[in-house]
């Protein structure tokens, strides 16, 4: 099982996603997921880096500028999803990520009071 720890570049970047409005809050996670090639294009546009601050979570096991390093995603590389705030928060829960967890849910929480 991977080992996450929270991905402080993705947090900020999805912080910084709600503060200028730039999210989706209908589209379900499984329709805007990005593909694996649109993930690759990301990667050659802005590098792992870019492409990591994309995701919640780096596995702290997994081999640097690698697509295995990050998990718990969050946008489609233009917008964040709230349905995929949502489904990394749930899915941290339940395999004992809690930190990641506890910062998807204060995210949401953030959406939530902005859309308010």
């Amino acid at each position: 099982m991977a080992k996450y720890a929270v991905n402080g570049a993705g947090v900020n970047k999805a912080r910084q996603l709600i503060d200028a409005h730039r999210y989706d809050t209908e589209t379900p996670w499984s329709d805007a997921a990005p593909s694996a090639s649109q993930g690759n294009d990301q990667i050659e546009r802005h590098g792992y880096d870019g492409y990591g601050e994309w995701h919640l979570a780096i596995d702290t096991e997994a081999s640097q500028e690698t697509k295995d390093r990050y998990g718990f995603p969050f946008g489609d590389f233009r917008r964040l999803n709230r349905a995929a705030l949502v489904h990394a928060k749930q899915r941290a829960s339940q395999n004992g990520h809690d930190e990641v967890a506890k910062v998807a849910g204060e995210l949401l929480e953030t959406l939530d009071r902005t859309r308010a």
